[in-house]
């Protein structure tokens, strides 16, 4: 799989997700070309990478949401120790 370049954008330019894009398309390229060596169809090679982003996405959205809770209950605990 080929190398994906470092990001030479800053974390708030409009065009970090499309940098983004252009780093990762050819080791996308090549995990599909290599899938489909292994006789996966490239739909269903497609449609797995799909689900899987999806899941990570999910997954990083529910310690997001965790770590909000835990950061109230923190204030809370402060706030009734005092």
């Amino acid at each position: 799989m080929r190398d994906i370049y470092k990001p030479f954008v800053t974390h708030d330019d409009p065009d970090r997700d499309v940098r983004c894009q252009d780093a990762i398309q050819f080791a996308f390229q090549d995990l599909v070309a290599a899938s489909m060596a292994a006789t996966w169809g490239e739909r269903e090679c497609l449609e797995a990478i799909v689900c899987l982003a999806e899941e990570r996405l999910h997954a990083l959205a529910a310690n997001d949401d965790a770590k909000a809770l835990l950061d109230v209950l923190r204030q809370m605990a402060k706030t009734s120790a005092a």
